[in-house]
């Protein structure tokens, strides 16, 4: 089933929700954009707009505040923007031991990466379910399928959007709403600077590019495809997982999240 209309899309100002945001006006969907970043949404919708004569709408919103993905259903009602996709791209990291880092930095990555796309799933989810047609494209991480020493609480709010939208997909596709997830491996973006993970073998190394990426989760979802894993070696990754031991996959994680 083809996947069309207005798409939302989350932490657009920058990465993948930029390169998403691309993919989906290129090919013809108006586009909202949302993220804090007010002059850098305004001058991507305003691209948008002039490269690929689509409607743009820029949403500038903190999502990691508890009452922003309310907030944001009320303002896209308010703006009579009818939401035919949701792209769950926002999301941040935080590297370092869970114990010693800062507590409310973890909370807002929980937020961010965890309680918003849900919350919104369920806003904009129910109203596609309801009017018969719709798409989610949730963006996760090959992390789903590890435990993340060292990046505790990103790999396990990876594992969560994977198994969450695994499982709606399933309950939403006799409504007519396809649900994808996007699980890329580390990709060329400003995610690893913001993390600061920079210096770890997992940060500094080979990257993803970011349209390729974005352009693997917008092919998935028009094509009806429930779990996208961009590139052949983490295909690979993802199928061997399953039967390599717990301990083996929990220390190269944490090798591979300790700074040099």
């Amino acid at each position: 089933m083809t996947v069309d209309g207005t798409a939302l899309i989350t932490g657009a100002s920058a990465g993948i929700g930029r390169a998403l945001a691309t993919e989906f006006a290129a090919n013809g969907h108006d586009v909202a954009l949302v993220a804090r970043r007010e002059t850098e949404l305004l001058e991507l919708a305003n691209r948008l707009e002039d490269d690929h004569g689509v409607r743009a709408h820029a949403i500038d919103m903190d999502l990691a505040s508890v009452d922003a993905p309310n907030e944001l259903y009320e303002t896209t009602e308010a703006r009579d923007i009818q939401v035919d996709v949701l792209v769950n791209n926002v999301g941040i990291g935080t590297q370092g031991a869970f114990v010693e880092n800062d507590l409310g930095r973890e909370l807002d990555q929980m937020q961010l990466n965890v309680v918003t796309p849900t919350q919104l799933t369920h806003r904009y989810g129910g109203d596609m379910a309801d009017r018969g047609h719709g798409g989610v494209l949730n963006v996760a991480s090959t992390a789903a399928w590890f435990p993340g020493p060292f990046m505790a609480i990103y790999y396990a709010s990876k594992a969560y959007m994977k198994n969450f939208s695994e499982g709606i997909a399933e309950e939403l596709r006799p409504e007519g709403v396809d649900v994808t997830v996007l699980c890329p491996g580390p990709v060329d973006t400003e995610f690893q600077e913001r993390a600061d993970n920079e210096d770890t073998p997992l940060g500094s190394g080979e990257m993803q590019d970011v349209e390729t990426v974005a352009r693997a989760g917008y092919e998935g979802l028009q094509d009806g495809d429930t779990v996208v894993v961009t590139g052949w070696k983490y295909r690979l990754l993802t199928k061997v997982s399953n039967v390599l031991p717990n301990r083996l996959t929990r220390k190269s994680a944490r090798d591979l999240n300790t700074a040099e």
